[in-house]
């Protein structure tokens, strides 16, 4: 996508692919081997308990020697794309204040 050595310059390269200029300068970082184990460690433990969150991992780890804080097991967790399962509000009852409107379209 993004040539560096094209005569275009950086800029007008992430103008034409409409992406930030920021993220053409801005490399990521790669993983560390110990954050891989660490990930490794919190999906085994969310596959046997799907309703742990991050504060419940946290526990069961450092209950298992491994010191890490929170906030990490979040990040980490939201990198993985997995999230505690809990009962979310129920959106679809419907508020005994609010007012139903007739289905005008009906014939």
């Amino acid at each position: 996508m993004i040539d560096r050595d094209h005569p275009l310059p950086l800029s007008k390269q992430a103008g034409v692919v409409a992406i930030s200029r920021g993220g053409v300068y801005c490399l990521p970082r790669p993983v560390s081997a110990q954050d891989l184990a660490l990930m490794r460690r919190i999906d085994e433990l969310h596959m046997e308990l799907p309703f742990a969150g991050s504060r419940m991992l946290r526990d069961l780890l450092n209950a298992e020697g491994i010191a890490v804080g929170r906030k990490h097991v979040a990040t980490l967790m939201r990198r993985m794309g997995i999230e505690a399962l809990y009962r979310k509000p129920n959106t679809s009852r419907k508020h005994p204040g609010h007012k139903v409107s007739p289905y005008l379209l009906r014939a």
